[in-house]
């Protein structure tokens, strides 16, 4: 079965808020595990808007699982993740003014940049994962920078009108067959909430679903441990 990365980021974008000590991280990550979760990821932004560093170490020093570190390719984040070393490090895109990461990182544009990120984190020993759009030509440039894995964007699909969902679909699902084929760990995420994931969870090739929103969204009625029971087993099912 498809693996379930949980994001717990929006549980500090509500701590952050009143910057209350609640609700507890260390709470939301054993209730995660104890769920099903097969990895807690995490988003440490520039800005500092949800999660916070003390979260990541908090994170780093007590999960049963997996970690995966969402980040920026910056110096700063380098630094970080070289010294906190999650299993997992996937690089996305990332804007001050956006609500919420818009699209697939540019690593044909960013190339140098993104593949001294690459070398830089080498000490993290972590797997590297690149945060792009269901592309063929950006499967093959993740290849050409030694990523380990991909993750594919979701969210045009999760977004698409029913006239164009299947176009999106399809973009998605060939380019986790390429990525597949090429050797590399295909993830997939952004948007896929209870009505959407189960056709993305059919793909046979896509290693780890991450969500987030639509979890915590949906923990305020059924309590954070149902709703990731509920969202595994909407992917088993399918």
């Amino acid at each position: 079965m498809i693996k379930l990365g949980v994001n717990l980021d929006h549980v500090a974008t509500i701590r952050q808020q009143r910057y209350t000590p609640y609700p507890d991280m260390l709470t939301a990550i054993k209730i995660s595990e104890s769920s099903g979760a097969d990895s807690i990821t995490m988003h440490l932004r520039e800005d500092r808007r949800h999660i916070q560093f003390e979260d990541i170490k908090l994170a780093r020093k007590h999960i049963k699982t997996k970690l995966n570190l969402e980040m920026a390719p910056t110096k700063e984040m380098c630094k970080i993740a070289n010294d906190i070393k999650p299993d997992f490090i996937c690089l996305v895109p990332e804007k001050r003014q956006e609500l919420t990461t818009e699209g697939g990182l540019d690593i044909k544009k960013n190339f140098d940049n993104v593949s001294k990120t690459i070398s830089s984190l080498r000490k993290s020993e972590a797997l590297i994962s690149l945060f792009i759009e269901p592309d063929i030509e950006m499967v093959k440039i993740a290849k050409d920078l030694n990523a380990g894995a991909i993750e594919l964007h979701t969210g045009k699909y999760a977004e698409a009108n029913i006239r164009e969902k299947d176009y999106f679909l399809n973009e998605i699902k060939s380019s986790a067959q390429y990525a597949k084929n090429i050797s590399l760990v295909v993830n997939a995420g952004h948007g896929l909430d209870y009505t959407n994931v189960k056709e993305i969870a059919r793909i046979q090739e896509i290693n780890e679903l991450n969500i987030g929103h639509s979890i915590i969204a949906e923990s305020i009625f059924l309590g954070l441990a149902e709703a990731i029971k509920k969202m595994k087993s909407i992917i088993g099912d399918a």
